[in-house]
């Protein structure tokens, strides 16, 4: 799952269509590596429309577009993003059917509609580091050369899961916690990008990141000395969506996209489109999949409790490193 989201947003081209829908992502998304041409492709196989990307910072466009905002459709904003976006009143109800998904989280929405998953998790180099931290507190009380690079919670949806996550799991002790952490992290980076790379480049020898992650390297490089460290705490769920903006001029075509999000034809590029789990049943999963470590518990706050949390969760992040 990539989540790196950048400033200002860029016109992605496409080819003319005589039917154009246009939909606000993150940069990851619409990347030569991101998922984004692949759906393109298949949803103009099957409607004959044109998917015309539009990257960049998705709520702070959204919201200083308001009404006026030419997004037809919005993909992906994160759970825990949700509530800001619902408070901008700019979506309406998907309208589709929601027996399929398979979310290890019940999921009753009815405008933020799934379309990919995965459980936060710190990735090490088995090459690397002999023994990995078994749990979140072994990290937490981890011998200070071990160099971690995390991702800012108040720039990263990443980062912000990060801080949910030890929200969740100390309670008050969290900014204690940010404080134990603080003599490891090597780096906090805006976002997920940039870690991963100081990661695979060797410059730290955890980073925050998936459950998913080491399946690139399992199946695109044949490595699999990636894995994620699996704690029995459990580990917090980042869910990704899709939504439409009540007030677009294509009601029936983005309605068409949305209906898209949950079939085979778009779930299948999500295992090696994002690195994720698709939110729907499609098949099989590719081979490699089946040897990633999972943990037997999810944790996931509402989209409410997520934002309700937001700031706590910020404060204890700087309080904790800074001190």
């Amino acid at each position: 799952m990539k989540t790196a989201i950048a400033t200002g947003l860029t016109l992605i081209a496409t080819s003319a269509s005589a039917e154009t829908l246009t939909v606000y992502a993150p940069d990851y998304f619409a990347s030569e590596w991101g998922p984004g041409p692949a759906i393109a492709e298949a949803f103009a196989a099957e409607t004959g429309a044109t998917l015309e990307y539009v990257t960049g910072d998705l709520l702070p466009r959204l919201r200083l577009e308001g009404d006026a905002t030419e997004a037809d459709v919005v993909i992906g904003l994160a759970t825990d993003t949700m509530q800001a976006a619902r408070e901008t009143g700019l979506f309406a109800p998907h309208g589709v059917d929601l027996s399929g998904l398979t979310l290890p989280v019940e999921w009753t929405d009815d405008t933020f509609l799934p379309f990919n998953w995965s459980h936060t998790a710190f990735v090490y180099d088995t090459t690397k580091l002999d023994a990995a931290p078994e749990s979140f507190e072994a990290l937490r009380n981890a011998p200070d050369d071990l160099r971690i690079v995390v991702q800012d919670p108040r720039a990263s949806v990443s980062g912000l899961a990060l801080g949910l996550w030890i929200d969740e799991v100390f309670g008050d002790e969290a900014e204690a916690v940010w404080a134990d952490l603080a003599d490891n992290i090597v780096t906090v980076t805006k976002g997920w990008s940039e870690a991963y790379g100081m990661f695979t480049e060797g410059e730290a020898d955890m980073v925050l990141s998936f459950t998913t992650s080491p399946a690139y390297h399992i199946i695109a490089e044949g490595d699999d000395t990636k894995r994620a460290a699996i704690f029995p705490e459990g580990h917090y769920v980042m869910v990704e969506t899709a939504a439409q903006v009540a007030g677009t001029d294509q009601p029936e075509l983005a309605q068409r996209f949305m209906d898209f999000v949950l079939s085979p034809a778009f779930q299948r590029i999500i295992p090696e489109g994002n690195w994720s789990f698709p939110a729907a049943q499609a098949g099989d999963l590719p081979e490699g999949f089946e040897q990633l470590d999972l943990p037997e518990t999810a944790l996931l706050l509402t989209p409410e409790e997520a934002e309700a949390r937001r700031a706590a969760v910020v404060a204890a992040f700087e309080a904790g490193l800074g001190r």
